[in-house]
C-alpha cells in the first residue's frame, strides 16, 4: 500500500496512531481555511478536531497525477453532521513525499470553503 493509500485509509478509519506513522518528523500541513501546522504531532492533531464535526465521513480518492515526489489527488468528501445534515464536496490534496516515497513531507488541501459553509448553514 502506498503512503497516499495509507493516508486515506487512516483518515477514513479515524486511526490516528496509524496516521501518525505516515509523516516526516518536520511535516507540514496547509489546509484550506486553517493556519499551517508543522511537526507530526501538530499535523496529526488537526484531523480529529476537524472531523469531530462529521460523525460520519469518507474521503474517496479519485484521479491521481504524480510527478517526481509529488502526488495530486482529486478527492470526493461525503459526511454527515451530528444534526444528520449531509455535506459533500470535491477537494484536491497535494502530497509532497519523502525522496523514497514512504513518508509525507507536506500536504496541501484545497476545496471551496464558501460552498461548504452554504451547505452547513442550509
Amino acid at each position: 500500500m502506498s503512503v497516499v493509500d495509507a493516508y486515506f485509509a487512516a483518515i477514513n478509519a479515524e486511526d490516528w496512531p496509524a496516521l501518525e506513522t505516515l509523516w516526516e518528523a518536520d511535516a507540514e500541513l496547509v489546509a484550506t481555511g486553517a493556519r499551517p501546522r508543522r511537526g507530526v504531532r501538530e499535523v496529526v492533531a488537526y484531523f480529529p478536531r476537524v472531523l469531530a464535526a462529521y460523525p460520519v465521513h469518507v474521503d474517496t480518492p479519485g484521479r491521481r497525477i504524480a510527478e517526481g515526489s509529488a502526488v495530486v489527488v482529486e478527492v470526493s468528501f461525503a459526511g454527515r453532521l451530528a444534526s444528520g445534515q449531509e455535506v459533500a464536496f470535491d477537494a484536491v490534496d497535494v502530497f509532497d513525499l519523502s525522496p523514497d516515497g514512504t513518508r509525507i513531507r507536506r500536504l496541501s488541501t484545497w476545496y471551496d470553503t464558501a460552498a461548504v459553509r452554504r451547505q452547513i448553514s442550509g
